[in-house]
């Protein structure tokens, strides 16, 4: 199956934002369900094996957009034996703010996935960008899933990052890798005056300043319920900042 769907945000003028642009093709089906909210929804099972799916999403100057699924995505092998893959592009003008909050991918047995994501920043643009990767369902060891990102702020390079697992990645359940958790994830977020110390979130997770205006939290976790709360896109009101300063 081949699949588009396109997201295009404007500023309305008004201190809010209009979708200009909302369309899709089935499993890719965008909904709007906010005044700057679109979530996707999955018009059939999958990815599978042999799909070969694409999002492009444009933020204009001053506009802001939440972008969220309604479920996990679920890599399933299919009969071709060839990958399923997802690429999402993006761009963000001056002024404009991208929030891209999925549910989790789960891997199945079985599976051949290849995820890649370009995001292209403007200047004074702001993003937050949260990945989740589960490794198998339950009791399930996963296939071979490969998932990319590549983000650029105001044309310089600010964060490129890749992740596989499965039986075709060497070493990819160790200790120099995930461990042996079920679950990993990361949350980016960029922006004008944007900054961390190195703080320790728990015991698999961290948060590092980038070598520009942003910082980015990795974690793996035993499962995708204590993987969202080291990577939850808003602290509950009133709670304390988790975790410490990273000892030097």
């Amino acid at each position: 199956m081949q699949a588009n769907a396109f997201v295009v945000a404007e500023a309305d003028g008004r201190g809010g934002t209009r979708l200009v642009r909302l369309r899709g093709e089935p499993p890719l089906l965008p909904r709007q369900t906010g005044p700057e909210t679109v979530h996707l929804v999955g018009g059939a099972a999958g990815p599978l094996g042999g799909d070969e799916l694409r999002l492009d999403i444009e933020v204009g100057p001053d506009a802001r957009l939440c972008l969220r699924t309604v479920a996990a995505s679920i890599a399933l092998p299919g009969r071709s034996g060839h990958p399923s893959r997802v690429t999402v592009s993006v761009r963000v003008a001056e002024g404009g703010c991208l929030r891209w909050l999925p549910e989790p991918l789960v891997a199945t047995g079985g599976c051949h996935h290849l995820a890649s994501a370009t995001v292209e920043l403007a200047d004074r643009a702001s993003l937050l960008w949260r990945d989740e990767l589960v490794c198998g369902r339950y009791a399930e060891e996963p296939g071979d899933a490969t998932l990319a990102t590549s983000v650029r702020y105001a044309g310089r390079a600010l964060l490129r990052q890749s992740l596989s697992v499965g039986p075709g990645a060497e070493g990819w359940a160790g200790p120099a890798v995930l461990g042996g958790a079920k679950a990993t994830g990361s949350l980016l977020r960029v922006g004008p005056g944007v900054a961390a110390t190195p703080t320790v979130l728990g015991p698999t997770a961290v948060k590092v300043p980038l070598a520009g205006p942003g910082w980015l939290v990795s974690a793996t976790a035993p499962d995708a319920h204590t993987l969202r709360g080291y990577l939850a896109d808003e602290p509950p009101p009133g709670a304390p900042a988790p975790g410490r300063a990273a000892q030097p």
